[in-house]
């Protein structure tokens, strides 16, 4: 006759597990994001967490950015992440539209200094109808802004930029020179593909005096 298992109580699998406390990387202030709960700390590795740029920041303007970061690596309690993209709450996009005027959506491949590929998805909302012609120019300005600027950052700084509303406001700027646009938006962003951390530059040695 096989033997059968006793099956694992809950209670026991609950005592297992251990909290941990999760942290957002250098470039959102190494803040705690969360805890998290395992019996083994290499399953939290390649874990996602949400939280809100509010969270972080402690601006209640900035609720409706959603943050998203994937725990990376476990040291004794402590978790901690990398950023892999955000998005915007779908009742703040909602209250963007209004009616009589264009919507404008984009969606662009970018490439930063260190080698991150990120995707990330802008709209643009006018006053007025726009025509087609204009939407095309505007789109051009979008991608050639995002190309430009992803060129000449870092990873994190680029992930800085985008959820603070930096990168939205330099379309915005080159743009209005060919629409006047009420609002663009970076509505959502996500890391395709990571690249290689630059490490920084050793320092030379000191030399005795002579």
């Amino acid at each position: 006759m096989s033997e059968t298992k006793a099956p694992v109580k809950l209670k026991d699998k609950w005592r297992q597990k251990k909290w941990y406390n999760v942290f957002a990387p250098a470039a959102f202030g190494n803040v705690e994001i969360g805890k998290t709960l395992a019996d083994d700390p290499q399953k939290l590795v390649g874990r996602v967490l949400e939280t809100t740029l509010y969270n972080i920041t402690e601006d209640f303007s900035l609720l409706h950015v959603k943050l998203h970061f994937r725990i990376t690596k476990v040291e004794g309690d402590k978790a901690y992440t990398m950023f892999i993209g955000h998005d915007l709450a779908r009742d703040y996009l909602r209250s963007l539209v209004r009616r009589g005027g264009s919507r404008i959506d984009g969606i662009f491949n970018m490439v930063t200094k260190d080698g991150y590929k990120v995707r990330v998805g802008i709209i643009a909302l006018s006053a007025v109808r726009t025509k087609s012609s204009q939407k095309r120019m505007i789109r051009h300005l979008m991608e050639d802004t995002v190309n430009k600027k992803s060129a000449q950052l870092l990873y994190d700084e680029l992930a800085q930029q985008l959820v603070l509303g930096k990168i939205a406001s330099e379309i915005y700027n080159a743009a209005k020179s060919v629409y006047p646009l009420r609002k663009i938006e970076v509505r959502k962003s996500e890391l395709v593909e990571a690249g290689s951390p630059v490490q920084p530059a050793p320092q030379p040695e000191a030399q005795p005096p002579q």
